[in-house]
């Protein structure tokens, strides 16, 4: 697995931001986000997970909360300005993001949608995002998360 750089790693290489990579076996299928921070030895509170949700506009977003929680709708909706938020279902990721279901970063998508950090975030040195592909994470600091995502940080979750 070592040399494979992702989309999201060739976006940070190229804004010379620093970040650290982990890897974790994949092969047991056990790819939801507190398992990954337990393969790669890390507090699921500094873990996030990436969701893309579609507003009643139809606009799409990106919202990144820690692996152990729950992206609150009214919530979302109201930090992205629309009436309504609802997920997008997972057969429309990969034609919007070009990411799979377990391997979507907020780095390095097709577009670059508005993009909503939960709050949680804003207070850490560093968290851990997806780097693109399952088996891949990477470690960076919040504030450079926010600046190459031009996103902005909220409560989003329950």
């Amino acid at each position: 697995m070592a040399g494979i750089k992702t989309n999201a790693m060739r976006l940070l290489d190229s804004q010379k931001v620093l970040y650290h990579v982990f890897t974790y076996d994949s092969k047991d299928g056990k790819n939801d986000g507190v398992s990954v921070a337990e393969k790669i030895k890390k507090d699921p509170g500094v873990v996030f997970k990436t969701l893309v949700a579609q507003g009643s506009t139809r606009n799409l977003f990106v919202f990144i909360i820690q692996v152990e929680d729950e992206l609150d709708l009214k919530k979302a909706a109201k930090a992205s300005g629309e009436k309504k938020i609802e997920m997008l279902p997972v057969k429309d990721l990969q034609k919007h993001t070009g990411y799979i279901r377990g391997g979507c970063s907020p780095l390095g998508m097709k577009k670059q949608y508005p993009t909503i950090i939960d709050l949680k975030a804003e207070t850490l040195e560093q968290m851990i995002v997806s780097a693109g592909k399952i088996g891949f994470q990477v470690e960076l600091a919040p504030k450079d998360l926010q600046s190459l995502t031009h996103a902005v940080f909220a409560d989003v979750r329950k």
